[in-house]
């Protein structure tokens, strides 16, 4: 199953798993040394002592999966340059969450997203957010991550497609229900670098077999090095970018356990804070490591001259997927191919890892802990890694019904997202920015988001022959459907807390704005450090216009 591997580029991927896995241990073995009283903070926060750079490292490499490295360079291939603009509008949401939910967050003292939620609303709403997550890692990380990664072990080693996916939990899960948070975020760090080195070895090597930037400009259209498309694009339209991005960038960046967890663990505010603005400069690499090789396996695949070849899917139609694993086998010296493929491991275990902990988090100190109140902390991290594993047999058996979904695999993730997320960005936005919102209109517009993106999600999936309104509400782009539910759940939002008789009670009072804290905000290095990310992002809009 290796044939096509030489012995260094195997030696390669052995050093990368004794390094990981050497890093594990000896955090674990810190864990195990722990006193009873911090079971929970040192297994499910890290002991909330994490500096700026494991935080940044561990956003960064926690976000970008195996899905990320397949699909945004299945993308890339298949004409979606804009795909990109995901990754870069990550920039924004992160400086968002430093410096506007981060001291929040920090001031509540929670564990969790959900249990936030209850100090701001009710239990109710910490219960429904608990499942809701639950389910959304399930059918969005835990499934997708998995067959990405099973991908990447068919294409480049050879294991067929279940066993590579059983694999990949069974290491992954090895570390994760062992180690806790701390053992996630120091083995993110290992994983990053070794992602980031062997992501920019593949887009050297790629450009070179090419003959340079002139030549990939030469053999593509201008709209293949596009961020902005139409606003009919039926993927990613330049108005459900700047519209319906952001609302998926709040939830998943700003409210979703799955990073949150992250800056929740860091030493104090700053070094949380710190922790966001790294992690933005980071997103921006995705576009050069991840898209613009995808953008080259079409270069390479273009003219009389073409060097490499898509496999088609079962309909015939080319499968653009396949466009890393195809550009590391065929463009990599001795070496570096097991290095790309450490880097994809790295992306894949980091990614899984990381949701693993937070099903566990959510699960235990969410609900379990709800149940039975008086557990010791010993025994709620004994049941943080019983759900784990029963988790992440939900997301393997999920994993045969993502092909009913359209799109290309990051599509997939970002459009699933997208009927998930809305009502739950409005209640976290909102809820802080007005002491005015209720419990009871965030329970109707939680409940008539879920319903409305459940329908949106089930007509997808089903395929069936639609018309009229029906055909409407599940054809439109999902970037415009995402932008839509938010602004329906908000008007919910406002209306009901207009017609409630309910008043704020005493604790939502360090946990929501107030004006006076735009004048205290200080001018210092993370000041110019932000606006020297945001002026980033401006730079590549102009230049990929």
């Amino acid at each position: 199953m290796f044939n096509k591997l030489h012995i260094i580029d195997l030696s390669v991927l052995g050093l990368y798993f004794l390094a990981v896995f050497g890093v594990a241990l000896f955090f674990f073995l810190q864990r195990k040394d722990r006193k009873e009283d911090n079971a929970t903070d040192d297994y499910f926060l890290g002991g909330r002592d994490l500096s700026w750079w494991v935080i940044g490292a561990s956003l960064f490499a926690s976000n970008i999966g195996s899905e990320h490295l397949i699909g945004l360079a299945g993308a890339g291939a298949s004409g979606n340059f804009a795909a990109g603009q995901i990754e870069i509008l990550a920039a924004f949401m992160l400086l968002l969450l430093g410096w506007f939910f981060v001291p929040f967050y920090l001031k509540s003292g929670v564990y969790t997203m959900p249990e936030f939620l209850e100090r701001r609303y009710d239990p109710w709403a910490r219960n429904y957010l608990s499942w809701v997550s639950i389910a959304a890692y399930v059918l969005t990380k835990i499934s997708v991550t998995i067959a990405a990664g099973a991908i990447v072990f068919k294409t480049l080693l050879g294991i067929d497609f279940w066993s590579g996916a059983l694999l990949i939990v069974a290491l992954t899960g090895l570390y994760t229900v062992l180690g806790g948070l701390k053992v996630v975020v120091y083995t993110d760090f290992v994983q990053m670098l070794i992602l980031v080195v062997g992501s920019i070895a593949l887009t050297y090597f790629s450009l070179h077999k090419l003959g340079g930037w002139g030549e990939l400009v030469a053999r593509t259209k201008p709209s293949d090095l596009s961020l902005w498309r139409g606003a009919s694009h039926a993927d990613f339209p330049w108005t459900g970018i700047i519209l319906g991005a952001p609302i998926l960038g709040v939830w998943y960046w700003c409210t979703d356990q799955f990073i949150v967890q992250r800056v929740l663990a860091g030493k104090d505010l700053n070094h949380a804070r710190v922790g966001t603005i790294f992690g933005g400069f980071l997103k921006l690499l995705p576009l050069f490591l991840f898209v613009l090789p995808g953008v080259i396996a079409l270069a390479l695949s273009q003219g009389d001259s073409a060097s490499m070849q898509f496999p088609n899917k079962a309909d015939g139609s080319p499968n653009y997927d396949a466009a890393l694993p195809l550009l590391t086998m065929s463009v990599l010296p001795i070496g570096f191919k097991g290095l790309v493929i450490a880097g994809l491991l790295a992306a894949l275990m980091s990614s899984l890892s990381s949701v693993f902990n937070s099903c566990s988090t959510l699960f235990t100190m969410d609900i379990y802990n709800k149940w039975v109140p008086d557990a010791s902390q010993r025994h709620l991290v004994r049941v943080g890694q019983v759900a784990t594993v029963i988790l992440v047999l939900l997301g393997v058996a999920w994993i045969p019904f993502m092909q009913f979904i359209k799109g290309g695999l990051f599509q997939k993730l970002q459009s699933v997202q997208a009927y998930i997320s809305p009502p739950i960005a409005a209640a976290f936005l909102f809820g802080i920015l007005s002491k005015r919102v209720t419990s009871k209109a965030v329970k109707i517009a939680l409940l008539t988001g879920a319903f409305l993106g459940v329908a949106r999600l089930t007509l997808e999936v089903a395929q069936i022959e639609l018309s009229g309104p029906l055909y409407a509400f599940a054809s439109i782009n999902f970037l415009h459907f995402a932008f839509l539910l938010f602004v329906f759940c908000s008007l919910i939002l406002f209306s009901f807390s207009r017609t409630s008789e309910e008043k704020p009670h005493h604790e939502i009072a360090d946990i929501t704005w107030k004006k006076r804290r735009l004048a205290s905000i200080p001018l210092n290095g993370n000041t110019i450090l932000s606006a020297l990310l945001f002026l980033a992002v401006l730079t590549l809009w102009i230049a990929f216009k």
